[in-house]
């Protein structure tokens, strides 16, 4: 398979790692708009460089977006056409309308999309869906999620992030739904700056919290912060009427604990990719099944729409005070 990846940053660095080690793909190519981080991941991988005004769809099998959030509809938009298959880091794009659109051109070509929500592909947190699909856990009660960056963002970062709901919590709203097999119908949302002033400038919070409710009525509690001096701390647990779960906690979590007889944190996670470093490399490998024609598309572009109306929701609740119907958003 001849593969054109998006980007040479790190995202392009980690996928480019994996892909070159799996015979099925034969050629990969960079496409980037920056000549200089494009030749070192050549020369680090041995793969090529194709300049982005050379760039010709026709001449790959797949092709995979890990540019950043405001290239992606962009990119996207180069590479979509029949029966085409292609893999875009979340998300789409930070709109809702412009989400649409590339949906729209999508569907009127066939052309399929997979989605780089990479926690689906944690080993603990698949195990988890396995168990609750199998009916383990009996009925669902409560779902508990924590995710902390390590560091806060930079002003650069912040500009285009899209802020905490869009850009951090849109995992916690996949995984969700994923688990939960069903939608998230309404939220309650608050997000502050407890800290970091440079998040009141973009209208954001470097802290947040979100109550939300599925259709059948799962609880489901959501909690974040942008600074974790210990470490990078993504973690979740489900409570339900046959088992409780939980994934995330391992020596590695950063986190002192108080309790006698139990030690954690020696080796903290020091960000996202080493915390979900083995997510990263399952996705990979599920992508290429799916190009083989060995499984079906495991994380479908629906994914990425519904985590971008769950955060606009979020962001109304935060401004207006009060419970958001999710359906107020999805069908605008």
């Amino acid at each position: 398979m001849r593969i054109a990846v998006f980007g040479a940053g790190r995202m392009a660095d980690i996928r480019i790692e994996d892909m070159v080690k799996d015979p099925r793909v034969t050629d990969i190519a960079i496409v980037n708009r920056s000549a200089k981080n494009a030749e070192a991941l050549k020369t680090k991988h041995g793969v090529r460089v194709v300049a982005e005004q050379d760039f010709k769809a026709a001449d790959f099998d797949s092709y995979m977006i890990t540019t950043g959030t405001s290239h992606h509809a962009y990119a996207l938009g180069l590479v979509i056409g029949a029966k085409r298959k292609i893999f875009c880091e979340k998300p789409i794009a930070l709109e809702l309308a412009e989400t649409d659109e590339v949906l729209r051109r999508m569907r009127e070509v066939g052309a399929e999309l997979q989605i780089g929500f990479q926690r689906r592909f944690d080993p603990p947190i698949a195990k988890a869906k396995q168990l609750i699909d199998a009916g383990n856990v009996g009925t669902l009660y409560h779902l508990r999620f924590m995710s902390n960056d390590i560091e806060p963002s930079s002003r650069e970062f912040l500009a285009g992030s899209g802020g905490i709901f869009r850009d951090l919590h849109v995992h916690d709203f996949d995984l969700a739904e994923w688990l939960c097999a069903e939608p998230i119908a309404e939220v309650y949302a608050t997000r502050r700056v407890r800290e970091h002033q440079q998040y009141a400038e973009f209208g954001d919070g470097d802290v947040s919290l979100i109550h939300a409710t599925t259709k059948s009525g799962v609880q489901i509690s959501i909690s974040g912060t942008r600074h974790d001096p210990l470490g990078h701390d993504v973690r979740f647990e489900v409570f339900g009427s046959k088992n409780s779960l939980s994934s995330g906690f391992s020596p590695r979590t950063p986190l002192k604990l108080l309790d006698d007889g139990l030690a954690i944190g020696a080796d903290p996670y020091r960000g996202f990719v080493d915390r979900f470093r083995a997510a990263f490399r399952c996705e990979t490998l599920a992508y290429i099944d799916w190009l083989s024609g060995e499984r079906d598309n495991p994380c479908g572009p629906e994914s990425a729409r519904s985590g971008i109306c769950i955060a606009i929701a979020c962001e109304i609740s935060d401004r207006d005070r009060r419970v958001v119907e999710v359906s107020e958003v999805r069908g605008s």
